[in-house]
């Protein structure tokens, strides 16, 4: 398993969610978000090309592991829909559309990546993976409603330029928001 903890901004917007739903964790490597929302009593389906990475969640409750090429082979997920969608650390830019179109009404978009500016920290520091100032935003106007965003450069626990947003799509009979979770105290991120 990664060592690494799950994402403060995945751990504080999960609980939007709809209860027990459904949830889809893409390019989920070593499956630190897909535990933690099994844990929280969530469906998770955890997605990845590594084989080797899912090796460890394939026997956990709550869980179901795919093993997909989700740049190379037709999207997995065409005919169905998901309460909710994370994705951290991944950006395949000809998938978004996509991915949009699988989460279902009232359902919770959580996305934290890279954007342009970490090229000065490592990688990545292709274009192609960075996110360029409010692209996340640009993504879903008109689409969803934006519960937050974030952008600019952190510690976490390196250095990196990220952005957050965690957006909910149109409910059925526009039903009325979730209450958002306060922030985590200022020193963690």
């Amino acid at each position: 398993m990664n060592d690494l903890p799950p994402s403060a901004w995945v751990q504080r917007f999960a609980t939007l969610i709809p209860a027990g739903g459904r949830v889809l964790d893409v390019a989920c490597g070593t499956g630190r978000h897909a535990c933690l929302l099994a844990a929280l009593g969530y469906r998770v389906e955890a997605v990845d090309r590594d084989v080797q990475a899912l090796v460890a969640l394939r026997d956990r409750p709550g869980l179901v592991v795919r093993v997909a090429d989700l740049e190379g082979d037709p999207w997995p997920y065409a005919d169905e829909s998901f309460d909710g969608i994370v994705v951290t650390n991944y950006l395949h830019r000809p998938r978004l559309n996509a991915l949009l179109a699988t989460l279902a009404p009232g359902g919770v978009l959580l996305y934290e990546t890279f954007m342009v500016g970490n090229e000065a920290f490592g990688r990545p520091s292709n274009p192609d993976y960075l996110l360029l100032p409010g692209e996340l935003l640009e993504c879903v106007r008109g689409r969803m409603t934006v519960v937050a965003f974030e952008q600019g450069c952190v510690d976490r626990p390196k250095p990196a330029c990220i952005q957050r947003l965690c957006a909910i799509k149109a409910a059925a009979g526009g039903a009325r928001l979730p209450d958002v979770p306060a922030p985590p105290p200022a020193n963690h991120v």
